[in-house]
C-alpha cells in the first residue's frame, strides 16, 4: 500500500516537472512575441527568438532548480493557498533575474521588458497549474463524496487537521468534512485543509443545520473533561452522531487513523476532572513489596493489579476464584510488563487453609482486597453466598494477614455498606467492622476504601444499556427517580492506592464521586449518543425497583463526619463505635448459622442485630436532597 502510494507521488512529480518545462519555455517564447505585438515572425526578424532558444535549455535547469529549491514539488496541491502562491511568485521573479543575469554574461541579447513579462507569464501558468489541479481534485472529490456522511469537525489545530486528512486520504472513510467549529476567533474564516472554520462551539446547533450535517467529530484532545463535556452535551442537541479522537498523547505520536476516531462515551459526558494523584507517595509504599490482590481477575481487582505492576513490586501476586479472567489478565500483565515478578493463583477467600497457605509461603506486605459478591438482587435472593463470602473471606484473609505480619490491608468496599438496604450492603458494613476491629488487635494496618459505582464494571448499568441499545431496546429502568454517583475504574483505582498511601490504621477513606446521575438521564444520553431518539426510536421501560435497591446511594453514616486530606477527592469517615467482643459472638453465630439448614430470615435478623442501620428501602429522597446531604457533609470536613 504504501510503495503504491509512493509510486503515484513519484509519478504525479514527473507529470508536473514534464509540464513546468513546457511552461518555462512556452512563458519566454509568449513574453518576447509580446514584446514586438504578438508577431513571431517581428522577433524571429530582429535576431531575439534565436537568442532564447539557445537559452532555453540553461534556462529550463535553472528554474526547474529554483522550483525544486522552494518546494514546489513538494505541496499537496490540492490544498493550495496563499503561502504556494507567494512561493510561485518567489520561484517566478528569481528566474526572471537569473535569465537576465545569465543571458547578459553569456552576451545574449534580449529586450529590456523581456524579463518582465516572462516573469508575469511564467508565474501565470505555473499558479495557474496547480490551482487547476486542485479544482480538479476537488471535482473528484466532490463527485467521490456524493454518498459520504457531512461532518464537522470541532478544534480547528493539529488534530482536526489529522482527522480532516485522514477522512480524505483512507480507502475506508464514509465521512466528508464540510465545517469546523472552533473558539480561538484568529481562526475565524480560515481554511484548514480546504475546510472553512465556520464558527465557534456556541454554534454549532447552528452550524449543523446550516451545514445539514450528519455526523459530528470532537478534535481536541487536550481539552479537559469539563470542556469536552461541556461541548458534547451541546452537539447532542443537533441528533448527530457524535465520535471523538483518542488521548493527547496518542495526537503527539501521530497515531491517528480511522479506526482511532471512537464513539463518544457516556463518561465523556460526566464531566468530571481527571483525577491526579501524587505517584511518589503511591511508589513508596509499593516499590520493592510483594502485593497480593485478591478478586484481582475482577473489574477492580484487574486494575488494581494493573496500577500496581507499573510501581516495580517486588512480587505481584493475583489471587481469584474465576479461572478465565485471571489468565486473561496474566497473558495481559506478561506483555506489558515482561520484567515483572506476576504468580497467578487460583482459589477461594472462603477456604482459610488455603489463605494461610498463600500467606506462609509468599509472605506478602501489602494486600488489596477486592474479592466480593457485589450484585444486589442476586445477593438477595442468596443471602449466604453473600455472607460467606463477603463476611468471611474478608475475616479469612484480614486473619492470616495479621499472622504473618502484612504491612498494609486495603479493604475495597461500597457505598451501599452505609445504611444498607440489602444483604450485600449489609456484609460490606460487615467487612468494614472487621478491618476496624483487626486494627485494634494487629499490628498490620488495617483500612477501608469505600466509593460508589465504577463506569462500565461487569454487570453494570451502562454495558446493560449498551447490550439493550444495540439489540433494538427496550432499555430498562427501574425507577425514573433513581439516582447514583459514578466514577471511571481507573479514577477510583488511582484513589484507592493514593488513600492506601494515607493510611496509618483504622480510617474508612470516602472518594469523593462527583455529582449524582439520575440513571433515567444515562439511559436517555446513551440512546442520544448511538444517534437514536429515546422513545421514539429505542423504548424506555420502566420495571420497578429490585429487591434490596435504593433510590439513592450514601457514603457517610450518620454521625460518620469527615476529615479532609490532602487529597481533594479523598476524605476520612470517622469512625463508628461497636463492642468488638460482642461483634465477635456474633460473627460466631453467623457462621454456625450460614450453613444449608439455614433459613433467610433468621440469617437477616442476625445481620440487623450486627448492622443496626441495615433496613428496607427508602423511596421519599430526591436527587437534590442527596446532592444537599453529599454538600452539607463536604463543607462540614476539616482538614486533618
Amino acid at each position: 500500500m504504501k510503495a503504491e502510494f509512493n509510486r503515484q507521488r513519484v509519478v504525479r512529480i514527473l507529470c508536473l516537472i514534464l509540464l513546468d518545462i513546457i511552461i518555462i519555455n512556452l512563458a519566454a517564447m509568449l513574453a518576447l512575441i509580446t514584446r514586438f505585438d504578438f508577431s513571431y515572425a517581428l522577433a524571429k526578424e530582429a535576431g531575439y527568438m534565436t537568442q532564447v532558444w539557445h537559452y532555453a535549455i540553461i534556462n529550463t535547469i535553472v528554474t526547474l532548480i529554483i522550483f525544486y529549491g522552494l518546494r514546489l514539488y513538494h505541496s499537496v496541491w490540492e490544498f493550495a493557498s496563499s503561502s504556494e502562491l507567494v512561493r510561485i511568485a518567489l520561484a517566478s521573479g528569481l528566474s526572471a533575474a537569473l535569465y537576465w543575469a545569465g543571458s547578459s554574461l553569456l552576451g545574449m541579447r534580449v529586450p529590456r521588458s523581456f524579463p518582465l513579462l516572462y516573469l508575469l507569464f511564467l508565474g501565470t501558468m505555473i499558479a495557474g497549474l496547480r490551482m487547476s489541479y486542485r479544482a480538479f481534485r476537488t471535482f473528484l472529490h466532490q463527485r467521490e463524496n456524493a454518498g459520504k456522511k457531512r461532518t464537522m469537525i470541532i478544534g480547528g489545530g493539529a488534530a482536526g487537521a489529522m482527522v480532516i486528512r485522514e477522512f480524505i486520504m483512507s480507502e475506508q472513510s464514509e465521512n466528508r468534512v464540510v465545517c469546523i467549529a472552533d473558539d480561538d476567533p484568529a481562526k475565524l474564516g480560515q481554511y484548514v485543509r480546504g475546510v472553512r472554520i465556520a464558527g465557534t462551539t456556541d454554534q454549532i446547533v447552528e452550524l449543523a443545520k446550516q451545514y445539514d450535517v450528519e455526523d459530528i467529530v470532537l478534535a481536541i484532545p487536550s481539552a479537559t473533561r469539563k470542556e469536552r463535556a461541556r461541548i458534547l452535551e451541546t452537539c447532542r442537541a443537533t441528533g448527530c452522531r457524535l465520535r471523538t479522537l483518542p488521548g493527547i498523547f496518542q495526537i503527539a505520536n501521530g497515531d491517528v487513523s480511522i479506526q482511532s476516531i471512537r464513539e463518544v462515551d457516556i463518561e465523556d459526558l460526566l464531566g468530571r476532572d481527571t483525577v491526579k494523584i501524587d505517584l511518589d507517595e503511591v511508589a513508596k509504599y509499593i516499590e520493592g513489596k510483594t502485593v497480593l490482590v485478591t478478586g484481582g481477575g475482577g473489574s477492580i481487582g484487574s486494575e488494581l493489579c494493573r496500577m500496581a505492576a507499573k510501581q516495580n513490586p517486588a512480587k505481584l501476586i493475583v489471587f481469584d476464584i474465576y479461572e478465565n479472567n485471571a489468565y486473561d489478565l496474566q497473558m495481559e500483565l506478561r506483555r506489558s510488563h515482561p520484567d515483572l515478578d506476576l504468580l497467578v493463583l487460583i482459589g477461594s477467600v472462603r477456604d482459610y487453609e488455603r489463605m494461610d497457605s498463600i500467606f506462609d509461603q509468599y509472605r506478602p506486605d501489602l494486600v488489596f482486597h477486592a474479592a466480593a459478591h457485589k450484585h444486589v438482587p442476586l445477593m438477595e435472593v442468596s443471602p449466604f453466598e453473600a455472607i460467606k463470602n463477603n463476611v468471611f473471606g474478608t475475616y479469612n484473609t484480614a486473619r492470616a494477614a495479621d499472622k504473618y505480619g502484612v504491612q498494609r490491608f486495603i479493604l475495597i468496599s461500597t457505598d451501599k455498606a452505609v445504611n444498607p438496604t440489602n444483604v450485600m450492603g449489609a456484609s460490606k458494613r460487615m467487612c468494614e467492622m472487621i478491618v476496624q476491629m483487626m486494627n485494634e488487635r494487629s499490628r498490620t494496618e488495617y483500612v477501608a476504601v469505600r466509593f460508589g459505582n465504577v463506569l462500565g464494571s461487569a454487570g453494570s448499568v451502562i454495558p446493560l444499556f449498551r447490550k439493550q441499545i444495540r439489540e433494538g431496546g427496550p432499555v430498562t429502568v427501574t425507577d425514573k427517580r433513581i439516582i447514583r454517583y459514578f466514577m471511571t475504574i481507573p479514577e477510583a483505582v488511582q484513589l484507592i492506592f493514593q488513600a492506601g498511601a494515607y493510611a496509618h490504621g483504622g480510617e474508612i477513606f470516602v472518594l469523593d464521586m462527583g455529582d449524582p446521575v439520575r440513571i433515567d438521564d444515562l439511559a436517555r444520553n446513551m440512546i442520544r449518543l448511538s444517534g437514536l431518539e429515546p422513545d421514539v426510536d429505542i423504548p424506555i421501560v420502566y420495571t420497578g425497583l429490585r429487591p434490596g435497591e435504593k433510590l439513592y446511594e450514601e457514603l457517610l453514616l450518620s454521625g460518620e463526619g469527615m476529615q479532609k486530606t490532602k487529597n481533594d477527592l479523598i476524605f476520612i469517615g470517622h469512625e463508628m463505635p461497636f463492642d468488638h467482643a460482642i461483634f465477635l459472638e456474633q460473627l460466631e453465630q453467623l457462621h454456625r448459622l450460614s450453613e444449608p439448614d439455614g433459613t433467610n430470615d433468621i440469617l437477616r435478623k442476625i445481620v440487623r442485630e450486627i448492622v443496626p442501620t441495615y433496613h428496607e428501602p427508602q423511596e421519599d429522597i430526591t436527587a437534590k436532597e442527596a446532592a444537599n446531604a453529599k454538600e452539607a457533609a463536604m463543607v462540614q470536613a476539616v482538614t486533618v
